[in-house]
């Protein structure tokens, strides 16, 4: 298993190592692709966006998809 996944890292990069990381984040409601366009930003800001504070179970999620 790898490292933990850090909540400040930006999205692009998350998706780059992990492609599948999208449709684990979509399942919390955290689009990272919207008309077309990547949204970027941290996975942390994004989750807040969502009103997700608590990111342990989108981290576990995406740990577990490593």
């Amino acid at each position: 298993m790898g490292a933990q996944v850090d909540p400040d890292i930006t999205i692009e990069d998350l998706v780059r190592q992990n492609p599948d990381a999208s449709s684990i984040l979509r399942r919390f409601g955290i689009v990272c692709i919207e008309c077309g366009e990547p949204v970027w930003g941290t996975l942390r800001q994004a989750a807040a966006e969502r009103d997700i504070h608590d990111l342990s179970e989108v981290l576990a999620a995406l740990q577990k998809a490593r």
